[in-house]
């Protein structure tokens, strides 16, 4: 049997030691910040925040945004339902209309709540309330009009079909100016709506079509390869989308990239609370070395952005 050793304290004294003026930094007096003061620009702000990998990605971002508008290349957002909760739409839409965002990317709870909000001016319901009684998703309007434009999606896409319904009713829908989709479809940009069946409220409802949903999100899908394989030098958001459409990215991404899309130099970036794994994998790492992870909430990082993007477009 194996005796344990006895040791002596080790003697410090023969440690070879060197300067500090020959060691490498990371951290510099140059990037600390500079506080801004009380009645400063947004500018301002941005320039008195400190060099940081966060501010320098937010930074690097804004830039990659601003590159792609000057070159006429897409910029794409794929939001998930709580991105219309957190009241974004009003900041991608004016994004919209200039010009910086051209195509919008969701599934179904982000349709869900982007056309309850357009048609009755609140949405998100509570399930603890709703859920043991057999309530839960039980509303009628949101599935008939739903479903409706899947059936008219067939052969326009699902995104288009909620758009084009929101504003050829605007009696029916007396808030569509802060719906995302009903923004795309006025203004032309790429609105895409991607559909896993069962995981949406509609789907519980006898108007739900199956075949007529599976066509109208299949065709927005082959929309979105032509989006993405025109990505040369465009710049893709994910917000707030932790499974679905990332996995609908990466084959997007597979199907533009088989067909000859050359994307090595597009840049992708996730934001979100928590930086999930499949935004990781599948939007950040493998499609590209040109990826940003920004963590906070939505409400706080999107408007930031948007108005460093605008200073961006300023200056070029």
């Amino acid at each position: 049997m194996r005796q344990p050793k006895a040791y002596e304290p080790v003697d410090l004294t023969g440690l070879a030691a060197f300067s500090i003026a020959e060691r490498q930094h990371k951290v510099h007096l140059g990037d600390l910040a500079s506080p801004a003061g009380v009645g400063a620009s947004l500018a301002e702000f941005f320039d008195s925040l400190p060099s940081t990998p966060a501010t320098a990605g937010l930074r690097d971002l804004a830039s990659a945004i601003a590159h792609a508008v000057k070159a006429d290349a897409p910029v794409a957002v794929a939001f998930g339902g709580h991105v219309v909760k957190c009241g974004l739409g009003p900041v991608l839409i004016d994004m919209m209309e200039a010009g910086i965002v051209t195509a919008v990317v969701t599934h179904g709870a982000g349709a869900i709540h982007d056309l309850e909000l357009a048609y009755h001016g609140e949405t998100s319901e509570d399930p603890a309330q709703t859920l043991r009684d057999g309530r839960f998703g039980m509303v009628e309007e949101t599935p008939s009009y739903l479903n409706d434009a899947a059936r008219l999606g067939r052969h326009r896409g699902l995104g288009q079909a909620i758009g084009d319904l929101m504003n050829e009713d605007p009696e029916e829908f007396p808030h569509a100016g802060v719906s995302i989709l009903a923004a795309a479809s006025r203004l032309g940009c790429t609105a895409t709506v991607h559909v896993a069946i069962g995981t949406d409220t509609v789907h519980m409802h006898p108007e739900a079509d199956g075949g007529a949903i599976g066509e109208a999100t299949l065709l927005d899908f082959r929309k979105l390869c032509a989006v993405v394989a025109d990505m040369a030098e465009g710049v893709w958001l994910n917000l707030g989308s932790a499974v679905i459409l990332p996995e609908v990215f990466m084959k997007a991404y597979t199907v533009a990239t088989n067909l000859g899309a050359a994307l090595e130099k597009m840049v992708t970036a996730n934001l979100d609370q928590i930086q999930h794994y499949r935004p990781r994998e599948n939007v950040l790492g493998r499609p590209t070395d040109r990826g940003v992870a920004l963590t906070g909430h939505h409400e706080i990082l999107v408007p930031l952005l948007r108005h460093l993007v605008l200073l961006e477009l300023e200056t070029r």
